[in-house]
């Protein structure tokens, strides 16, 4: 799954535009690379969002198959680690 389409469907974005936003402004990061909206996220990859004033990483657990998931099943997807 395209990165810009996984952090809207785990609900780490509200829209995939910001998403989209977000990586061509270079702050988000795949395994300590900067990321391109068509980069695909694999189980067990590392997303790093660097805003202003902080940094939040977060490990790709599964790979969702719908368009979007429910706010409540966000932690079957995603953990994060700091």
């Amino acid at each position: 799954m395209r990165i810009d389409k996984f952090l809207n469907s785990v609900n780490i974005t509200k829209r995939r535009s910001v998403a989209q936003d977000m990586i061509s402004n270079g702050v988000v990061e795949i395994n300590g690379v900067v990321a391109k909206a068509s980069k695909n996220v694999e189980v067990g990859s590392v997303v790093t969002i660097n805003y202003l004033n902080e940094s939040k990483k977060y490990e790709v657990l599964q790979i969702p198959t719908t368009k979007s998931t429910p706010k409540s099943l966000q932690g079957q997807y995603i953990k994060e680690l700091s």
